[in-house]
């Protein structure tokens, strides 16, 4: 299941006046705004479920700097077992487990980039 994806735009404030209007037909409004982002979710959840980040030109489609997958997990424990299985299995660590304060709590997650290159992460958003 997942818990939240990202997708990268050149024009942020472009994108978000398209997603506005776009996303408000399947209950998804603006739930969280950041410098160089804009999140998306359900008024009943204060985390966002899908977010724009602007990037630059170059940044668009280059795995790993692009798209952002994040999965949900059960627990801090399944957390840690898919950072140590995806390293076993040959991925390149791009953020370690732990709790990451400057997201939407409660947020344990790690980050990995796969043999593609791309990123993606495991997120428990309780504290067991």
């Amino acid at each position: 299941m997942l818990d939240h994806i990202s997708i990268p735009v050149a024009d942020l404030e472009r994108a978000a006046a398209f997603y506005d209007v776009v996303l408000e037909t399947i209950g998804l409004v603006r739930r969280k705004q950041v410098p160089q982002g804009i999140g998306y979710g359900t008024e009943a959840s204060a985390a966002p479920c899908f977010w724009l980040l602007e990037r630059s030109a170059r940044d668009l489609a280059q795995p790993g700097v692009g798209l952002h997958i994040a999965f949900h997990a059960p627990s801090r424990a399944s957390v840690d077992l898919f950072h140590a299985r995806a390293m076993q299995a040959g991925a390149t660590d791009a953020g370690a487990p732990a709790p990451r304060p400057e997201y939407t709590q409660p947020f344990y997650g790690a980050f990995v980039r796969d043999l593609d290159g791309f990123k993606i992460e495991a997120v428990c958003r309780s504290n067991e």
